[in-house]
């Protein structure tokens, strides 16, 4: 069996990044744009924070390869760990706190163990290979979905309606009207509090590895069900659907995709 790193390394990667990116969430500092006709954000903080985790996973772990936003690819080989320093750029510099930094590890193309970390709530969301945990404000828990299994019932998350076009937005519009409620803005967030029971559905598209990796075994691990549109596994990124259920999974998955 693989040894996965324990809960201690990830909380050290964690903290590594919390130190460069707490002290300058709600400061004033330099904005680049990543892109030419849009708007794609990026801070020190981002790249900081990234640096941070990368020299921590090389000491550790010098044989493992390392796929980070900022920096791009190092290395190779069976173990990839997946970094987004600080997703939800767009909250971060608004002053909003539902960023957080994400950090998982892929073992021979299958997410593992991962953290989300909000450290100015104090929050993290793991797993560890077997379970998923949450440790913050109230005290340390397991984490585990809800039984939701009717979407009348849900609580749909996406980051923007946006982000869907043509037949996808056809069809997010139809899984939002059969929702019970919907919510906008919230990043990984979202993905969290599916773990955490807070919600039932999340639809994202056109997202990269970085953005989801570290969030794949802790759906998992709490009880759900994250997949690709097309029903394969979503350490690729790409259109992801994230239930509480099987069955929520699998409706959501039929209103998405008859357009």
């Amino acid at each position: 069996m693989t040894e996965l790193p324990s809960r201690d390394f990830l909380f050290a990667l964690a903290d590594a990044a919390a130190r460069e990116s707490l002290p300058r969430f709600r400061r004033e500092g330099a904005i680049d744009n990543k892109l030419v006709d849009a708007f794609d954000p990026v801070t020190e903080a981002d790249r900081a924070a990234e640096r941070a985790i990368r020299a921590l996973i090389e000491a550790t772990y010098p044989d493992h390869a390392v796929l980070g936003e900022e920096y791009g690819t190092s290395g190779s080989g069976r173990h990839l760990w997946v970094i987004d320093p600080i997703d939800g750029t767009r909250a971060f510099i608004s002053g909003v706190p539902v960023w957080g930094t994400l950090i998982g590890l892929c073992v021979d193309g299958v997410a593992r163990v991962g953290i989300m970390h909000q450290p100015f709530t104090t929050e993290r969301f793991w797993a560890d290979g077997e379970a998923a945990f949450y440790d913050g404000p109230g005290g340390p828990r397991r984490l585990a979905v809800r039984a939701t299994r009717d979407i009348a019932a849900a609580t749909l998350f996406t980051t923007s309606p946006r982000l869907f076009t043509g037949g996808k937005a056809t069809g997010f519009e139809a899984l939002e009207a059969a929702a019970r409620l919907t919510r906008f803005g919230t990043d990984c967030y979202a993905f969290a509090m599916l773990a955490a029971g807070h919600a039932d559905l999340v639809v994202e598209a056109g997202l990269k590895p970085y953005d989801i990796v570290a969030l794949i075994p802790i759906i998992e691990q709490a009880g759900g069900v994250i997949t690709t549109y097309e029903g394969g596994r979503a350490e690729n990124g790409g259109d992801v659907v994230a239930a509480a259920t099987p069955e929520l999974h699998a409706a959501a998955l039929e209103i998405l995709n008859r357009n």
